[in-house]
């Protein structure tokens, strides 16, 4: 991982830009799919997604990574090189992301611990712009500042970096979609909708293949490109089925797993190999007692789904919603808060989401969760006065803030109480 040195508010204001942009996208390519006769989204994934998205974001607000060794120190201390900034000084830094974001990528399909990093971003079973959005909040410390070595050495500043890696990862999200068929000629050069696909899919043959993110002469050079082939249509998902729509519960039932396993196991060597043998390895004793459901039919997959009435629905899209104008607020306010509000504040998202996603999922978790939303921002709003003055802007916030607390909790005891029977999350 690299760290960006942008400004904490610089970072906050290039997503209240980029938000509303991947949102435009992402109708826009249902009313194309709608126009093709094609459904790529269904509504309780895509809540999902999008919900993920905004845990990733509410993360970064927090800073909640460790790096090992900053880019940054790299460059000072083992660059050969002193370059001046030019364009040629951008491109090749942008190839040079590129060739590790291809390396890191591999890493988190193919090592063990290293695959609960990504899996977020694979656990949908839809193949949409909103599954792009799909990232990890669980990556707490940066291991690959190995791959940066080269750039480091050639003398790439580290502002250069800051200015390219955004720009990068952005041009990510546009290849997470079906609406596009194969490019042409630009099937050979960059990274496409249909190698995408491929790279999403559970199919045997696509499994661990295309992990270039922007120039697919990497797979091509390396050994791990599949073209995708018209007799085999893609399946999207994980192995593993998520079952379940909370980004928190996806985002570390693979590192529990290992955990459990590490802990059942009664090979002590395998209680430290697990961490970092192929993905998917388990110890021989643990996976005879305890076995996994894995999809091996993949055109027969049933895909998780939930009962959820139009009420739900509706109740589900309207916490979207309101949760990203929340989140927009800190993001077009950061400036104005201390980090302690802002901890308070991102705290208060992670359980709210949690709590609306796990209704979603029709589960009895929902309750504790609700109620420890409600007493929080009764707290919140108690020791600040208000809530994270808000009021100041929008006249009567606070008094909003208070109708909405009550109401999400008094909503999630009847969908949960008496609509439909509660489910059970396997993790």
């Amino acid at each position: 991982m690299i760290l960006y040195v942008y400004k904490m508010e610089a970072y906050a204001t290039v997503l209240t830009y980029a938000i509303p942009g991947f949102v435009l996208l992402i109708i826009l390519e249902s009313l194309v799919a709608k126009f093709l006769g094609m459904q790529v989204n269904r509504p309780m994934d895509t809540i999902s997604s999008l919900c993920s998205g905004m845990t990733n974001t509410l993360k970064s607000l927090l800073g909640l990574s460790i790096v090992i060794i900053s880019y940054k120190w790299m460059v000072g201390h083992i660059a050969l090189f002193q370059i001046e900034s030019s364009v040629t000084l951008y491109i090749l830094a942008f190839i040079g992301l590129d060739f590790a974001g291809y390396w890191s990528h591999r890493f988190n399909h193919t090592i063990n611990i290293m695959w609960n990093r990504h899996v977020i971003h694979h656990s949908s079973e839809e193949f949409n712009l909103a599954c792009a959005l799909r990232q990890t909040i669980s990556s707490f410390v940066g291991v690959y500042f190995f791959l940066y070595v080269p750039l480091a050495l050639i003398g790439v500043p580290a502002q250069v970096i800051a200015i390219t890696s955004p720009l990068h990862l952005f041009a990510q999200f546009w290849y997470h979609t079906r609406v596009i068929n194969k490019m042409g000629f630009l099937e050979h050069i960059i990274v496409t909708p249909s190698h995408h696909r491929v790279h999403h899919a559970i199919n045997p043959i696509y499994i661990d293949k295309n992990f270039s993110e922007i120039f697919i002469i990497w797979d091509k050079w390396f050994g791990t490109f599949q073209e995708e082939l018209a007799e085999e249509p893609p399946v999207y998902g994980i192995l593993k089925q998520a079952n379940t729509w909370n980004p928190f519960i996806i985002n570390f039932m693979h590192v529990w797993g290992l955990a459990k396993d590490a802990w059942r196991t009664t090979h002590w060597v395998d209680k430290l190999k697990i961490w970092f043998m192929p993905t998917g390895w388990r110890p021989d004793d643990v996976r005879e007692r305890y076995p996994i459901a894995i999809v091996d039919d993949v055109h027969n997959r049933k895909k998780y789904d939930t009962p959820a009435s139009i009420q739900l629905q509706i109740w589900s899209w309207f916490q979207l919603v309101f949760h990203n104008v929340l989140i927009y607020y800190i993001l077009s306010n950061i400036a104005d808060f201390e980090f302690t509000h802002i901890a308070m504040y991102v705290s208060f998202l992670f359980i709210s989401i949690f709590a609306f996603t796990t209704v979603m999922d029709k589960h009895s978790l929902a309750l504790p969760a609700e109620f420890l939303k409600l007493v929080f921002g009764i707290f919140v709003m108690t020791y600040l006065g208000g809530w994270f003055f808000m009021d100041t802007i929008i006249p009567g916030a606070t008094i909003m803030m208070s109708i909405y607390l009550i109401l999400s909790f008094v909503l999630t005891v009847y969908f949960i109480k008496y609509e439909e029977p509660q489910l059970q999350l396997d993790i």
